[in-house]
């Protein structure tokens, strides 16, 4: 079976380097484009994302990407969505202002509560955390976290959360303080992770790793 075309999209706001590599080490050579052609041959998409909601979105606009990422979710390939990149899935931001995302989940990107009863807690939250399996689930079977164990940690750099209006989208979430904030998100073909896997270590690296495995079965 060859590897599948995996296509991370450049639209100038994006962790290229450290997210290739991370491919790479997988035995995936991604293409790094923002080429409409390219997007709508693959066989799935990452969108990376570091950086303010609104300045995202309008890269995403000025290289006029928003309309094949939304066809490419409707062609029911998966789309991965990282840190800035999985908010943008979302309907709307409040960084900033009020602006709208790609609408894929529904719901909105909030500022993190201040957490004021710990000092050691501050925003943006910047290290690692714990990974904690969502209520509703009885496990990650089946899910971009299918070879992860609750509570393995993994690096996040980020000031806002989502907050899907149908909490069964969540498969993670982490403590921060008095806050649960979502760490993966999930529906049908769409997944988003608030971390960087490819900043995550080796078990970063697994979880990358089982989104290809799905890709690819």
């Amino acid at each position: 079976m060859s590897a599948p075309k995996i296509i991370i999209i450049d639209y100038g706001f994006g962790n290229l380097f450290s997210l290739t590599n991370a491919f790479r080490f997988l035995g995936i050579e991604p293409i790094v484009t923002s080429s409409i052609s390219n997007i709508k041959t693959a066989d799935a998409l990452v969108l990376p994302g570091v950086g303010a909601f609104d300045d995202g979105m309008m890269g995403l606009k000025k290289k006029n990407l928003v309309k094949p990422i939304l066809d490419f979710a409707d062609s029911e390939k998966n789309l991965l969505g990282i840190c800035l990149g999985m908010q943008f899935l979302f309907d709307y931001s409040e960084e900033f202002g009020k602006h709208e995302g790609l609408s894929l989940i529904s719901g909105a990107v909030k500022r993190i509560p201040d957490p004021k009863q710990n000092k050691n807690y501050k925003i943006p939250n910047i290290g690692w955390s714990e990974l904690n399996k969502s209520k509703h689930l009885k496990s990650w079977k089946n899910t971009v976290l299918s070879s992860s164990k609750e509570g393995v940690e993994m690096y996040f750099v980020h000031s806002y959360v989502a907050l899907p209006e149908n909490k069964k989208n969540i498969l993670a979430s982490i403590n921060y303080g008095s806050n649960i904030i979502t760490a993966v998100v999930q529906k049908n073909n769409i997944t988003g992770l608030q971390f960087h896997p490819e900043k995550s270590g080796p078990e970063g690296l697994k979880i990358l790793k089982q989104w290809v495995i799905q890709i690819s079965t």
